[in-house]
């Protein structure tokens, strides 16, 4: 039998068995529809934290109080210790040193804000004009120069702060209370939208001396440093982490982080996730594959007249098993078909409820989901043709 008729035959033969290739088909469709859905998701997540982290800045340096052990916590914590602050001169210490571009000293803190007889609680940032270029913020209006002078201080708001506290939209110039003292507004920063789960839209930033005053503190929060390439990111890190041993005693009591090493470890675990969500998917292809064996075993019972007179004709063992294998890759194909196109829409479906979230398919996902079902469905249907295969014609003939 030359494979142009054996791929008729086996089409007609799919076709002619409406309900059972519904099932099989259906069953190859859901599970890729998962595998591609799943994978979606998961690398979705993955695109969404690192751009997070992009967000933050370039060539990003960090650094925080404390020394971060492997147990994930300050190891003196145990005995009744505490880091050692980091001081607005720890900062000025780090401007100076070969291969930083610019560095911001930061401060967070919550108070009051009240203007035009509105009052609300809002998330207080103290830092230097440097700041802005540092975590990538744009102005919509005016500046922001952080220099220390007599009050009204200057303050800059976020977008929908500004719009909330001056709804007609002349928030510039104008002078409000943050906690106990007055400021004038110098900025209103563009909509930003959230960042790592800080929404920038809603913050209130005063320059660093004001901001240690208000919330009466002397330590910072933490020191944001800009490489001046990513080539200079590694020596400027252990830089840091020397001169801040120098001016601590002896002490490495400080976390220097970077911002690439944050996005390779979120990277990989979030790579790991796909990977593995798309082998919990897979499970439901395994299934299919089970389904379309015990659909095919019954098949070859129910055609046990029509495997005989093939063989009577002259097919060979080779042609009976082609037959079979044929008609599940028809299956396999169809139902791979269906289930990318439900897995695109779940996909789109998926990005139209959380339109933050990159839940694009990677391409990767599609071709191994297509050939697994495919593989799944001919490994099904091996045993089923194998058995139509060794069918004696006679007896077959016999239960016509």
């Amino acid at each position: 039998m030359v494979l142009k008729d054996a791929l008729t035959l086996s089409y007609r033969t799919v076709v002619s068995y409406r309900l059972r290739a519904l099932l099989i088909l259906l069953a190859m469709a859901l599970g890729v529809a998962a595998v591609v859905v799943l994978t979606a998701l998961g690398d979705g997540a993955r695109r969404f934290v690192v751009s997070q982290f992009a967000s933050l800045g370039t060539n990003l340096i960090i650094v925080l109080p404390g020394r971060a052990e492997t147990s994930g916590g300050f190891p003196g914590a145990l005995v009744g210790q505490t880091p050692r602050d980091l001081t607005l001169d720890d900062a000025a210490s780090l401007a100076t040193l070969r291969g930083v571009m610019r560095y911001a000293p930061l401060n967070v803190g919550a108070s009051e804000i009240s203007a035009g007889g509105r009052l609300r609680e809002v998330t207080v940032l103290g830092s230097t004009a440097e700041l802005i270029p540092i975590r990538n913020m744009k102005f919509a209006q005016g500046r922001f120069t952080a220099g220390s002078g007599p009050n009204p201080a200057e303050i800059v708001l976020g977008s929908a702060l500004a719009r909330e506290l001056f709804p007609a939209g002349d928030a510039m110039g104008q002078r409000l209370r943050l906690g106990d003292r007055r400021f004038r507004v110098t900025g209103v920063l563009a909509s930003q939208g959230e960042s790592m789960g800080f929404n920038t839209d809603e913050i209130a930033v005063i320059p660093i001396d004001h901001a240690q005053s208000l919330l009466n503190t002397q330590s910072l929060f933490r020191i944001l440093i800009e490489a001046q390439s990513r080539s200079m990111i590694e020596p400027v890190k252990a830089a840091i982490r020397s001169t801040l041993t120098v001016r601590h005693d002896g002490e490495e009591d400080v976390t220097v982080i970077t911002q690439d090493a944050v996005l390779s470890t979120f990277d990989r675990i979030f790579r790991a996730l796909t990977f593995a969500v798309s082998g919990i998917a897979a499970i439901s292809l395994a299934v299919a594959g089970i389904l379309v064996m015990n659909v095919m075993l019954v098949a070859v019972s129910q055609r046990t007249a029509e495997i005989g007179l093939l063989k009577a004709l002259g097919a060979t063992r080779q042609d009976i098993k082609r037959l079979f294998l044929l008609e599940t890759l028809w299956l396999a194909l169809a139902g791979a078909g269906v289930g990318i196109a439900l897995g695109y829409a779940g996909s789109l479906g998926l990005r139209l409820a959380y339109p933050q979230l990159p839940a694009y398919p990677p391409a990767w996902a599609s071709l191994a989901a297509i050939a697994t079902a495919i593989l799944t469905g001919i490994a099904a249907s091996l045993l089923p043709a194998s058995r139509a295969a060794r069918l004696n014609p006679v007896l077959a003939l016999s239960k016509r």
